[in-house]
């Protein structure tokens, strides 16, 4: 434990000093300073509601926690909580201070502009990695007890839930507002200051994208740490356990080696894309070649080949991701469009739904071959293996906001038209960045639910399932039809929250005079406003879904039906993500080439056609599609911590 401490201590070292560097950077001109002021404020301001929604409900939890089960579950519960909450909240912060920043250094050029932009993103990547790890150590040193540790992971399970969820709804009410009215009624372009919802948009893209994908993957690394320590104890074995701690140590410390290389070698590379994928590649062969050493030392070289997995397929699902939503893929989507937008919504349904057949297999042989090794243990050291180098990955996905935000400031700000080209080269590689960064979430989930599931087996004693079981079956449809309900509720959420956007969005150019013509600035605040009104509103049924229903079932259904809830929650959930996420990632992506100049470009009919795909797909891959990941992990765990509760 010792050296995880000292690893984590270095990581939040350099995070402070990545920090600083970030900060010595010119935040620009009086109006950059002004929007990046606007955007941090409209986002913490968000957070700081969202906290008086869902901290009361952690607090009601604990209490009930120390007086049925005592202290050591309470603290271990509010630790994941809290260290959750911490993480999405310093990543976002800086994320909001490198926007204006890097819209200024645009003026200088990519290189500058791209380092700022990365730093910011590495910053969250690194963060989320460096507590994660922190509050696992503190909780097992503090109660010495594996179980405390399962507290811990849902307590950072669900404060993760309500970020994603809330961030998500947030976002995309903005955004399609933002579109349905300043693009496709008004004609305003992409980021134009005269369209109110513009800051808003601004706005959800760091409480979404920043702090919702830090949450999210924060509760992903705990979660499979401790799917992997607990069949580790369950198999009694010291050697096993020092294997996960000494992957994860890895994992962080070549997270850190990577980030640094990467911001020090940006200038050799002629685009983006090249500077980060060879960041995210270093830091998995830094891993790989350490995991090589290990093995060899510890006479166990299977591990070796299980991490590999898991890193082979982690990488390779992001290169699938990248080929289905860039490429030809999207110049024929785009084409589709041409015709108007039924074809390209039929078009980009297709390609999501198509993409989850690669995507399916390569996670089925990674778990076969996983298992054949070493067992279940050997599945989840393999989801170890694959969020090992989060810290570098998650640095790579939450710069994409970043480079967002500074291209809208940019063009809201009126700089030099050399800065909105640099801007817009970072914002496209961001696009791929963080579809990207969706396909490894899936995964991840992916894998760490199954070695949930097998601690919840361990826990319940349930060594075989009984087909012919009605419990199991009724179980496994309940479980499938979960994803939907949950799709359904939060699709339903963007949708009426943006429809009181829209409204407020057509009030303000109806009675605002020489808003359009630019004479008058928009009410940017009302917008901010109801987005997060509407978000805080409408995120708590769907969240609280998670956790009730594995409850309910364990009481109804018993073991057997709540391992069927599980299985189809989890298979079901896993495919609905990977198509949201890939079909909305598409969309997005084609509007952008369609925007470009290409088919006719902007005000053609195939770009109106392009921005209704783009505005259908946003719910899709920015709210419901990530959340699944968190539905199906939060209900593992739920499962795991109230059959321990009942079996005692």
């Amino acid at each position: 434990m010792l050296v995880l401490f000292a690893a984590t201590l270095v990581t939040i070292g350099y995070v402070i000093f990545l920090s600083f560097r970030i900060l010595d950077n010119s935040p620009g001109n009086e109006q950059t300073i002004e929007l990046s002021r606007i955007i941090q404020k409209g986002a913490r301001s968000f957070l700081f509601e969202e906290y008086l929604v869902f901290f009361p409900a952690v607090l009601a939890l604990a209490v009930l926690l120390f007086i049925f089960l005592g202290w050591k579950t309470a603290v271990s519960f509010l630790v994941g909580a809290v260290f959750s909450t911490l993480a999405g909240f310093f990543g976002m912060t800086i994320a909001t201070k490198s926007n204006g920043r890097t819209s200024w250094a645009a003026l200088s050029g990519m290189t500058k502009a791209l380092r700022i932009a990365f730093s910011g993103g590495a910053v969250m990547g690194l963060t989320v990695s460096a507590l994660g790890l922190l509050g696992l150590g503190f909780v097992y040193e503090l109660t010495g007890d594996m179980t405390c540790v399962s507290y811990y992971s849902l307590g950072a399970s669900f404060v993760a839930l309500f970020a994603r969820v809330g961030g998500g709804i947030y976002t995309k009410a903005a955004d399609v507002g933002a579109d349905i009215v300043g693009k496709t009624e008004a004609n305003l372009p992409e980021d134009d200051p005269r369209n109110p919802a513009v800051i808003a948009d601004n706005v959800g893209d760091n409480v979404g994208d920043v702090a919702g994908m830090g949450a999210d993957l924060y509760e992903s690394y705990v979660g499979s740490i401790f799917s992997a320590l607990a069949l580790a104890v369950f198999m009694n074995s010291e050697k096993a356990v020092k294997s996960v701690l000494f992957v994860v140590i890895s994992g962080l410390l070549s997270s850190v080696v990577s980030v640094i290389i990467t911001n020090l070698t940006v200038s050799k590379f002629k685009n983006p894309s090249s500077a980060l994928r060879f960041g995210t590649i270093l830091s998995s062969v830094l891993l790989l070649g350490s995991m090589l050493i290990y093995s060899v030392i510890s006479a166990w070289i299977q591990i070796f080949f299980v991490v590999f997995f898991g890193v082979a397929v982690g990488t390779s699902v992001g290169l699938l991701t990248e080929l289905y939503t860039s490429g030809k893929k999207i110049a024929n989507l785009a084409k589709s469009a041409t015709t108007g937008p039924s074809n390209i919504l039929i078009s980009g349904l297709a390609l999501g739904m198509e993409s989850t057949f690669v995507i399916t297999i390569l996670i089925v042989i990674a778990v076969l071959l996983s298992y054949k090794l070493i067992g279940l243990f050997g599945v989840a050291l393999s989801a170890v293996g694959m969020l090992a180098t989060l810290g570098m990955n998650l640095s790579v996905d939450a710069y994409g906001p970043i480079a967002d935000n500074a291209g809208g400031i940019a063009q809201m700000a009126k700089l030099e038209e050399n800065a909105r080209q640099v801007t817009d080269k970072l914002d496209a590689v961001g696009n791929t960045t963080a579809a990207m960064g969706k396909g490894f979430a899936i995964t991840s989930a992916a894998l760490t639910s199954l070695a949930l599931f097998s601690n919840y087996a361990n826990v319940t004693h349930l060594a075989t399932l009984d087909i012919r079981d009605p419990a199991l079956f009724t179980g496994a449809l309940v479980g499938a039809m979960l994803p939907f309900l949950f799709c359904a509720l939060t699709m339903k959420a963007v949708g009426d929250a943006a429809d009181e956007m829209v409204e407020e969005i057509r009030r303000q150019i109806r009675e605002i005079p020489g808003l359009i013509s630019g004479q008058t600035k928009p009410d940017y605040g009302r917008c901010i406003q109801i987005a997060t009104k509407g978000a805080l509103r409408r995120m708590i049924f769907p969240s609280l879904l998670a956790v009730v229903t594995p409850i309910l079932s364990y009481f109804i259904l018993g073991t057997a039906g709540t391992a069927g809830v599980l299985i189809g929650a989890t298979v079901c959930g896993v495919m609905v993500a990977i198509f949201m996420a890939n079909s909305g990632g598409a969309w997005d992506n084609a509007k952008k080439y369609v925007e470009e100049g290409h088919l006719g470009g902007k005000g053609s009919i195939a770009h109106k056609a392009a921005v209704i795909g783009d505005t259908v797909g946003d719910p899709l891959k920015d709210t419901s599609g990530p959340s699944i990941n968190i539905l199906i992990k939060l209900m593992a765990i739920t499962s795991v911590v109230i059959a321990s509760l009942i079996g005692r």
